[in-house]
């Protein structure tokens, strides 16, 4: 019998679970943890989305994505396919580590949103070590929405959430726990979770768009660098290789692009080299004072025009 087709929807938030196969351990220890966690960080930086709330567990994961304008799809066959090498790498072995695909489900409104991240953040009652204080579990977002801990791994959007309960933010991390306190909702979500999708969620987030003309975009990346189109889509010209991995990286990012039409538009590259310009381009957004925040840049510039 064929899957059923995922219901996906570019501006929704999604909770997202994925299961070990065959009930093996997924994490056999916190190192295991940290490579998901930073995996996520990764492919965030590529794809621009945010997460609402997350809890490792050792045979599952729950997460809620907000896609911000990507595909969920591609979000997480980068996630998991990179775990999974690791995994069998690091453990010596061959096969599935996931069980089947991931599962997802639409988050059709606020009420749902909240009583779902604090059935996430009540998953380590389970183990008897966190039973009545599900906060202190490490690899759960719990305990920095409460301000107990930083977030270590920089993937957490906490504001939005707290901001449904209020402007003051110590009376939304109230507010908060006592929801988490008095949740009992575990049973339902369970047994209905990821049955009938219901309508998309719809709220004031600005979703990123992701149809940009990409010669829009280099026009863009050209002015700000001062190197000419014609200089970016040029080869072996090692003066626009900055600015030709910026290119590459806002394609990817802003015109939801694949490796083999990125590689039509900045000169006939090869797809290793599209996919090492994009992790430059990535690193130079991050680590260089020039170009920090330069994908904002773009966005407000588009807003203006």
């Amino acid at each position: 019998m064929p899957r059923a087709a995922r219901v996906k929807s570019y501006d929704s938030i999604y909770h997202v679970m994925c299961k070990s196969i065959s009930n093996t351990p997924l994490f056999k220890n916190t190192k295991d943890k940290d490579k998901y966690l930073n995996l996520i960080k990764k492919y965030q930086d590529r794809f621009r989305f945010k997460i609402y709330g997350y809890c490792l567990m050792t045979t599952h994961i729950h997460m809620i994505i907000d896609c911000n304008g990507a595909d969920i799809s591609k979000i997480m066959h980068g996630i998991n396919q990179c775990y999974a090498q690791y995994f069998n790498i690091r453990y010596d072995r061959r096969g599935h580590v996931f069980q089947d695909r991931f599962k997802s489900k639409i988050v059709h409104d606020d009420r749902y949103l909240i009583t779902l991240l604090a059935y996430i953040h009540n998953n380590p009652v389970d183990i008897k070590k966190f039973k009545g204080c599900p906060e202190r579990y490490p690899y759960s977002s719990y305990g920095i929405y409460l301000g107990m801990k930083k977030d270590p791994y920089r993937i957490l959007d906490e504001n939005f959430i707290l901001g449904l309960f209020g402007a003051d933010v110590e009376e939304s991390r109230q507010r908060y726990i006592n929801k988490v306190l008095a949740s009992n909702n575990q049973k339902s979500i369970n047994e209905f979770e990821f049955r009938n999708e219901k309508s998309e969620y719809r709220s004031e987030r600005i979703i990123l768009v992701r149809d940009v003309d990409p010669e829009k975009l280099m026009d863009f990346v050209a002015c700000f660098t001062k190197i000419k189109v014609a200089e970016i889509t040029r080869k072996n010209r090692r003066e626009a290789t900055e600015s030709r991995a910026l290119c590459a990286f806002l394609i990817r990012c802003y015109c939801d692009f694949k490796y083999k039409d990125i590689c039509c538009i900045l000169g006939a590259l090869t797809l290793s080299r599209i996919s090492g310009l994009v992790n430059k381009g990535i690193e130079l957004i991050q680590n260089d004072e020039r170009y920090k925040g330069l994908p904002e840049k773009f966005l407000e510039l588009g807003r203006a025009s």
